[in-house]
C-alpha cells in the first residue's frame, strides 16, 4: 500500500484509533509536531485552522513522502437531516476563504471550510451559499497542500454538532498556532452556568463523533490497502 498520511486537527479526535499506535514527533519552520505511526500510515496532530492544517500538511508529505492524504475530523451539519456521529465523506470540498474547489474523486455531496467555528446562523448561511452539507476548518488547507506537493486527497469527517447546536463560545480559546487552551476554556464554562448544557453535550457528542471516526478511518485504510493490492496483482 503506498504511504497514507491522515491530517486530524486535535489528537482527542483520533485517539481511539492510535492507541496502540507508535509515536513520535517531528519538528518543521520551528514547530514540533505528534506523530502517530501502523505501518505504512501516519497521523500528524496539525492544531485548529487553516493555517496550522496546511502546515503540518506539509510536513507530514516533507517527512514520509506519503502520496495520499487524508482530512479527517470532527465536522458541523449544515444539513438539518444529519445527527451526530455519522460519518461524511464529500465529493467536493470548498475553501470559502478564495473560491476553490477539491474534487477528491470518491464520496458525494460537499464540504465547506470556513475561518472559525461555525454557529446555527452561519450555518444556514453557508447551507445557502455552497449548497454543502457540513461544515470544518480545516480540509481545504489540507487539499490544497497536498495538491502542492503532487499528493492525492480525501476527506472523512464525523458530525460533531447538528445544524441547530447552540455552540459555546470556542474560538477565543484557539491560540495562533492552532492549540486549544482547555484550562482556560473550561475555567471560562465554570463560571458561567448559561454555558454548562451545551458544553456538557459537545463533550458528550464530540465522544461519539470520536468513535465513528475511528472506525470509519480503520474502513478507509482497508478499502485503499485492497484497492493497491488490486492494482498490483
Amino acid at each position: 500500500m503506498p504511504r497514507i498520511a491522515i491530517v486530524a486537527a486535535m489528537e482527542r479526535e483520533v485517539a481511539p484509533l492510535v492507541r496502540n499506535w507508535k509515536i513520535s514527533s517531528i519538528e518543521s519552520s520551528g514547530r514540533q509536531y505528534k506523530v502517530f505511526e501502523d505501518g505504512e500510515v501516519s497521523l500528524i496532530c496539525a492544531g485548529i485552522g487553516a493555517e496550522a492544517a496546511r502546515r503540518a500538511t506539509e510536513a507530514i508529505i516533507q517527512q514520509t513522502r506519503a502520496s495520499h492524504i487524508l482530512s479527517a475530523g470532527f465536522g458541523g451539519a449544515l444539513d438539518p437531516s444529519l445527527r451526530v456521529g455519522e460519518i461524511f465523506e464529500p465529493r467536493t470540498v470548498i475553501n470559502s476563504a478564495d473560491g476553490s474547489r477539491t474534487d477528491t474523486g470518491r464520496g458525494q455531496g460537499t464540504l465547506v471550510s470556513i475561518g472559525m467555528v461555525a454557529g446555527h446562523e452561519q450555518k444556514e448561511k453557508l447551507r445557502d451559499a455552497y449548497s454543502a452539507t457540513v461544515v470544518d476548518m480545516e480540509a481545504a488547507a489540507v487539499a490544497q497542500g497536498a495538491e502542492l506537493r503532487g499528493a492525492t486527497f480525501g476527506a472523512l469527517k464525523a458530525i460533531s454538532d447538528e445544524a441547530g447546536f447552540a455552540m459555546p463560545p470556542m474560538e477565543k480559546f484557539v491560540g495562533a498556532d492552532g492549540s486549544f487552551a482547555s484550562a482556560r476554556f473550561a475555567f471560562h464554562v465554570t463560571v458561567r452556568p448559561w454555558l454548562w448544557r451545551a458544553t456538557i453535550a459537545l463533550a458528550r457528542n464530540s465522544a461519539k463523533a470520536s468513535q465513528a471516526l475511528c472506525a470509519a478511518i480503520e474502513g478507509y485504510l482497508r478499502a485503499r490497502a485492497a484497492e493497491g493490492i488490486a492494482q498490483h496483482s
